[in-house]
C-alpha cells in the first residue's frame, strides 16, 4: 500500500495507522481510524477514500463502500494512485449491491430489518375502541338516542315519527370499530411498516424455516 505524503500533518499519521491495521487484517480498527479522519474536519488525504472503501467492503458495508469509492473516482479520476484497484473494487461491488437491492430483509444500505418491538411485526395495534368506549354501539345523533324524531304538520301540530336513521333503536353500530369494540390503529413505533432499522449487516438469509417464505410470513402478519 502506498504511504501517504506527510504534508497533511495529523491526518497522515492517522491514515498510516489505518493502513497498518489493514495490513494486519484488522478492518474494524482501520475503520475507527478512518472515521477519526472524517470527524476531525481536517484535510483528507486524496487516497484515503479508496482505502476506506476497501475497508468498508471487507466489513460488508457495501453501500458505504460504493459511496466512498465513487467519491475517490470523482476526486482523483484516472490520476489516482489506486485507480486500477478502485476499478477492481467497483467490479467486486456489483454482486453484493445487487443482492441488497433485491433483498426484502434489509434496507437499501444493506442493514437488516428487525421486527418492531411494539406491534411485533403486525403493523397495527389493537385496543378498546375510544369512540364507543368498547361498547360497539353509539347513540344516534339524529334522534339523540330517543328513537323518535318530531315534525310539525300543516296544522302546526307536533307529530312523532320513528327515526329513519336508527329505525327507532336510538343507537347505531359504532362507525369506528363497526361493532367489534376493538380499535385497530397503525403502529406509531414503526409507522405501520412492521419493522425497524438496525445496525446489523444483512446476510440476505431468512431466520424462518426454509419451507416458509418471507412473503408468506408477511401475509400472516396482516
Amino acid at each position: 500500500m502506498a504511504q501517504v505524503q506527510p504534508n497533511l500533518g495529523g491526518t497522515s499519521r492517522i491514515m498510516n495507522s489505518a493502513l497498518a491495521e489493514m495490513r494486519k487484517g484488522d478492518y474494524e480498527k482501520a475503520n475507527a481510524f478512518f472515521r477519526q479522519i472524517i470527524d476531525s474536519n481536517l484535510p483528507i488525504p486524496p487516497e484515503m477514500p479508496y482505502y476506506f472503501a476497501e475497508t468498508l467492503y471487507e466489513l460488508h458495508q457495501y453501500d458505504n463502500s460504493a459511496n466512498f469509492l465513487n467519491k475517490y473516482l470523482q476526486i482523483n479520476g484516472l490520476k489516482g494512485e489506486n485507480y486500477e484497484n478502485a476499478k477492481k473494487l467497483e467490479a467486486k461491488l456489483v454482486k453484493p449491491l445487487h443482492e441488497i437491492k433485491t433483498c426484502e430483509l434489509c434496507d437499501r444500505r444493506g442493514y437488516r430489518f428487525k421486527t418492531c418491538f411494539t406491534c411485533e411485526g403486525s403493523k397495527h395495534l389493537e385496543q378498546d375502541c375510544s369512540y364507543c368506549k368498547a361498547k360497539g354501539i353509539v347513540g344516534c345523533n339524529k334522534c339523540m338516542g330517543s328513537g323518535l324524531i318530531t315534525k310539525r304538520n300543516v296544522f302546526n301540530i307536533v307529530e312523532y315519527h320513528e327515526c329513519d336513521k336508527c329505525t327507532g333503536e336510538g343507537r347505531l353500530t359504532c362507525p369506528t370499530c363497526t361493532g367489534e369494540k376493538i380499535e385497530h390503529s397503525t403502529c406509531r413505533t414503526c409507522r405501520g411498516i412492521g419493522h425497524l432499522q438496525s445496525d446489523q449487516v444483512c446476510d440476505h438469509k431468512s431466520d424462518e424455516p426454509r419451507h416458509m417464505s418471507f412473503v408468506f410470513q408477511k401475509l400472516k402478519s396482516h
